[in-house]
């Protein structure tokens, strides 16, 4: 059995994703793997690239939603703070059929030639927001086919940074760069904090394969934080 080497790194707005991102690209670059960073790519060239596009890269770096195709409707339409109020539904199907051609075109080809994936954000995002959203249930949004897809290349690790709703909206605060997203208010935020740390989310994650891990984002500096991260994801990857 070969080893899984997708790590997706989900939780709340404003919990470190983005910083545990950074703490894995500079473990690839520690380990002098060349990685391939997706955002970059996206802002260029305002496509999802396939595997060959990818090059000799060993190290792909993603995030969901993509920044092209669907990703970039989704981005700058549907979760926009604009007062068009996109239904639970529309959201979850724009996210899933993004997630399916992000998975079809480079995410499963690149898995399968043995490329290293992290991930920020994926489908644990849909589970975790749409039903808070709206009325859409669980059963609905694993049902629909990107979401169908992503579960059946699960990936092999997860990362949960875990903090305060409020300390993350509080992070969210100082932030420059704002996103302007639907979902950054504290209620929903607290919502999604219990669902995060649902045993049944645990449990749904486990039984497709992946290894949950939480880590504390709450007490700790960021350079604790990053390398608690790299710890993780060094002995997923590189240890026997």
């Amino acid at each position: 059995m070969h080893k899984n080497k997708f790590v997706m790194v989900d939780g709340l707005d404003g919990c470190g994703k983005g910083i545990a991102i950074d703490a894995l690209r500079d473990l690839a670059h520690s380990r002098k793997l060349k990685t391939f960073d997706l955002k970059t790519f996206w802002k260029e060239f305002d496509t999802i690239p396939t595997l060959e596009e990818i090059g000799d890269a060993e190290v792909i770096i993603s995030a969901e939603p993509t920044y092209a195709l669907v990703g970039k409707g989704i981005r700058q339409e549907i979760i926009k703070d604009n007062k068009r109020e996109y239904s639970a539904q529309s959201t979850a199907f724009a996210f899933a059929l993004d997630r399916e051609i992000l998975y079809r075109r480079l995410i499963i080809p690149a898995l399968k030639a043995g490329k290293i994936v992290f991930q920020e954000r994926g489908i644990i995002t849909s589970i975790v927001y749409q039903p808070v959203q709206g009325n859409i249930s669980l059963n609905e949004i694993i049902n629909l086919p990107g979401n169908r897809l992503a579960l059946q290349h699960a990936p092999g690790l997860v990362i949960i940074p875990r903090l305060l709703a409020k300390t993350a909206m509080e992070r969210l605060s100082r932030r420059e760069k704002k996103d302007d997203a639907i979902f950054e208010n504290l209620p929903f935020q607290e919502k999604l904090k219990e669902r995060f740390e649902s045993d049944w989310l645990q449990t749904l994650l486990k039984n497709n394969g992946s290894r949950v891990e939480f880590v504390d984002n709450e007490s700790i500096s960021v350079e604790e934080f990053k390398s608690e991260v790299a710890r993780i994801v060094e002995s997923h990857l590189f240890q026997k």
